[in-house]
């Protein structure tokens, strides 16, 4: 008798009602376009310290992480690569108003593999053509990607786009066309340049000109699914702590 009255006193301590069991901690879904992977792996850590909230991370292109939030995918946050897809889900009444600000900038350059170097000056005319040889110039998607839209616009103001528009290696963003320069698949490629230092099989052949395309500014908002957490996060984000880290990963400071 004594031994039953002590199992059921352990039955009903292990028991515990769901109020008294632990809340799991707050998260935020990070929509962020592909250029930001290793500036934003690296503030996963640090803005759950600062803010508490668990940070998960989605990339992919710009184009298509617009698409899925418009599919009612439930990003909290969403970090575009160029302004026009930011206006567009705004637009769509897709993110809270209120929240989109200017994150960081980025510079555009022309990269080879680091085991077979180019020399090559970027300037009105000059010979990317070439440069290629029988090969493809590696770029993300010129019609929908933001990184190839900057890169087919640089080329058409410099007066060489007609020239390589049929040898072109489009990829679905700008890691994966960084990644055809990196194996050697392509000879030249045209990424970010983040994207650049942050892969040590490819170099910097040159940058473009700031004035041969749009600027190339990196809006963030939340969006109608985020709430405190998120707000919470989208702050860090803006902190000198963070905007320290994107500096490092050679991204700069939006003025606003």
């Amino acid at each position: 008798m004594r031994r039953r009255n002590i199992l059921c006193l352990v039955v009903t301590l292990t028991a515990a009602p769901m109020s008294l069991q632990a809340e799991p901690p707050p998260f935020a879904l990070v929509f962020a376009a592909a250029s930001l992977r290793t500036a934003l792996d690296g503030l996963i850590g640090p803005a759950r310290e600062a803010t508490g909230v668990t940070v998960r991370l989605s990339y992919a292109a710009t184009s298509a992480l617009a698409r899925q939030i418009e599919e009612e995918a439930p990003a909290d946050i969403f970090i575009s690569a160029d302004v026009d897809w930011m206006d567009y889900v705004q637009t769509k009444g897709l993110v809270r108003d209120e929240t989109r600000v200017d994150l960081v900038t980025n510079r555009l350059v022309l990269i080879a593999p680091s085991r077979e170097p180019v020399t090559l000056s970027i300037g009105p005319g000059f010979r990317l053509a070439a440069a290629l040889g029988a090969g493809r110039l590696a770029l993300a998607d010129p019609t929908a990607v933001p990184a190839g839209k900057y890169a087919r616009t640089a080329l058409s103001n410099l007066g060489v786009w007609s020239s390589v528009a049929s040898r072109i290696a489009p990829a679905e963003n700008v890691r994966a066309a960084l990644l055809l320069v990196s194996r050697a698949e392509s000879p030249l490629g045209i990424v970010y340049r983040t994207d650049a230092i942050a892969d040590p099989n490819v170099t910097i052949v040159d940058t473009f000109p700031e004035t041969s395309h749009p600027p190339i500014v990196y809006p963030a908002a939340l969006t109608r699914h985020g709430g405190d957490p998120a707000a919470r996060v989208l702050a860090f984000l803006r902190s000198d702590r963070a905007m320290a880290e994107f500096e490092r990963q050679g991204f700069g400071r939006a003025s606003r």
